[in-house]
């Protein structure tokens, strides 16, 4: 199938029109285009299939309340994962402790195959990441859909329930899973492969099994309600909701294409042992209007103390960073209702109503550290990527308001980690 479309912010240009020939192009030369993407499917592609193995058991234990536990396995026989079949191979490697593969037009140590620049005129760069490029006839993508057998996961839940009693009830519950895999794909093949969503430490032909971006880690919660009868016009009840949970998990990756192979933001970092394994270079920057430069000892200081302010970093030196293994603290909100019931008869007829209290987020209201998530600073914590004159990757240390980063999480500022509360009437007659 061959696609175009037309994009023009003017509106005035192409006012709407029912008729869609008034769309269609004036002249239609039926030559190629000059540059195309490729979306093909692997001949033993197979739609995706997935196992699933659960054991659960309920019983009933003291008190009248029942306890359930649940374990279950997933195995993907066939899940759908993109190669892009216009990548050539790498260049080589970087020297140095990080020696990921890297793609380049330049001779430099550890590079076996220089690859050359664009030959001439039409030919749309960069030419290092795309076998075929032939001037008006350029393959920006050969994107293949295939199949993998590796994607996993599993969860362990355990409840228990009290059924109402003296108008009390609760339920109560924790749960942990782990889900794994090579891709998490996305509406399209551009958009799923080697995005910002599928960051790895090498080949993106070759991603490891890593956490998948849905990763659940830890929950738990409890639920209880206590209804009663205080006053002779109706019952009150109040009701609490209590959930606590792993706030997302996210990546560290470069701020741009550390490798070369034309995708930015899709480069895992590596995570020095210590500082003499990190090859920062002199960074400009400005502070409170004055213009400053960091040293690559005041950035590897920075960066020696980031890694020990944040427990994924600092558990896993000497590593390249997985994909979404960094879990965000878990963040705990309290939802509180308090309902009363009033009713009254009037001319032989029953009118109720209900007076309903709502707060979510409770305990923002009492202080306002609680019930707040967390979110990373900046996950591209490295910047600038490049290669220095013994072929090692240098870079330079983010940073906030001019500021080198030493600090990993900041506060979310959303609709969920503030209070909210509604205060409400319902009126029912018959």
């Amino acid at each position: 199938m061959l696609t175009g479309f037309v994009q023009n912010d003017n509106t005035t240009a192409n006012p709407f029109n029912p008729d869609p020939n008034k769309y269609k192009p004036t002249s239609v030369t039926g030559a190629p285009a000059a540059s195309y993407e490729l979306d093909v499917t692997d001949q033993n592609f197979r739609f995706p299939q997935t196992w699933r193995t659960n054991i659960g058991v309920d019983r009933r234990v003291v008190w009248g309340m029942v306890a359930t536990g649940e374990f279950i396995v997933n195995r993907d026989v066939n899940a759908p994962f993109y190669i892009n079949a216009n990548l050539p191979a790498a260049s080589g490697n970087f020297t140095g402790v990080d020696n990921r593969v890297r793609w380049t037009t330049a001779a430099a140590p550890g590079i076996t195959t220089v690859y050359p620049a664009c030959a001439g005129a039409g030919q749309a760069g960069p030419c290092v990441s795309r076998i075929n490029n032939a001037a008006g006839n350029q393959v920006t993508a050969a994107y293949v859909i295939k199949n993998t057998d590796q994607n996993r996961s599993w969860n362990v839940s355990g409840s228990l329930t009290k059924p109402m009693s003296h108008g009390l009830t609760f339920k109560g519950g924790y749960s942990y899973g782990v889900s794994k895999s090579v891709f998490d794909p996305a509406s399209t093949a551009s958009s799923s492969y080697a995005s910002t969503t599928q960051p790895t430490p090498g080949d993106p032909n070759s991603p490891p099994l890593s956490f998948s971006a849905t990763s659940p880690g830890h929950r738990y919660f409890l639920a209880a309600t206590y209804s009663k009868s205080f006053l002779s016009w109706g019952a009150t009840t109040i009701s609490m909701f209590l959930d606590g949970h792993t706030n997302g998990n996210t990546s560290y990756v470069f701020s741009g294409d550390a490798n070369g192979d034309n995708f930015s933001g899709n480069d895992l970092i590596y995570i020095p042992r210590d500082q003499s394994e990190m090859n920062f270079k002199p960074l400009p920057a400005t502070v409170n209007g004055q213009s400053v430069t960091y040293s690559a000892a005041d950035q590897a200081a920075a960066f020696e103390q980031y890694i020990n302010n944040d427990p994924y970093l600092k558990s896993h030196r000497g590593q390249y960073a997985e994909r979404y293994a960094v879990f965000l603290p878990v963040v705990s909100r309290v939802d509180l209702s308090i309902m009363q019931d009033v009713f009254a008869n009037l001319g032989g007829r029953k009118h109720s109503g209900q007076i309903r209290l709502d707060i979510t987020n409770l305990g923002n209201l009492l202080n306002h550290d609680w019930g707040v998530g967390q979110r990373l600073i900046n996950q591209q914590i490295l910047t600038n990527p490049s290669t220095d004159a013994q072929g090692r990757l240098t870079y330079n240390l983010q940073t906030l308001n001019g500021q080198l980063l030493t600090t990993p999480y900041q506060f979310n500022a959303g609709i969920s980690d503030v209070y909210v509360m509604m205060l409400s009437f319902r009126y029912t007659f018959q």
